[in-house]
């Protein structure tokens, strides 16, 4: 916002000069008294935006029926209003995911944009074999299919592979794209797993 500056010619009366100052000083903490209030809610808006994105995250990754062969993110507003997004295996799971999002208590809205993947016996086989070629006991990268919720998952439509997730480091990230793109019934793979390093920068901006 630009700001004007007002010159007083050098013959302004006394008492004028003082109506100025006297002006000035009432304004002054009145402008401060602002200033702070609105960085205050600017910071409760952070924090309310952050504890929202906690409570969400806890109840999407805590679902009883998210696995593998599911993703599920979401955009949190300081408002309350949350997005949905992602792919899932089971129709149930996107309804799952909405209404438990819709019971935290400061979700104002929930905007689901979930999609349901289609229905393929060729697509199931495709997962199965991405499973067992990733997660083996051989696989230098089978760590990552440990756990409740795995640190890959494999999205598969129409025989065109997405794997999303995070890895400790670029070889692995490689070693997975090479293993999947060696599976018969691929059509493409599209690898949008990330670096730990990665989040952590990006968790401290």
């Amino acid at each position: 916002m630009k700001r004007s500056i007002t010159t007083i010619p050098n013959n302004i009366f006394m008492v004028a000069s003082m109506v100025v100052t006297i002006a000035l000083l009432l304004a002054a903490p009145q402008a401060f008294a602002q200033g702070r209030r609105a960085e205050r809610q600017m910071n409760g808006e952070e924090r309310a935006r952050a504890s929202l994105v906690r409570e969400v995250r806890h109840e999407l990754v805590t679902l009883p029926y998210y696995g593998v062969f599911d993703w599920l993110q979401f955009e949190a507003q300081a408002d309350g209003t949350v997005t949905l997004q992602g792919q899932v295996t089971r129709p149930t799971l996107k309804s799952d995911a909405e209404n438990v999002v819709k019971d935290i208590e400061s979700v104002t809205k929930v905007n689901n944009q979930i999609e349901v993947l289609p229905l393929s016996p060729n697509d199931d086989r495709i997962r199965r074999a991405i499973y067992l070629t990733l997660f083996n006991f051989d696989s230098p990268i089978y760590r990552y299919g440990m756990g409740a919720v795995p640190s890959i998952h494999i999205i598969v439509k129409n025989g065109n592979v997405t794997l999303k997730g995070i890895v400790d480091s670029e070889g692995d990230k490689n070693l997975a794209n090479v293993r999947v793109n060696g599976i018969s019934g691929v059509f493409s793979v599209k690898n949008e797993l990330t670096l730990t390093s990665d989040n952590r920068r990006a968790s401290k901006n």
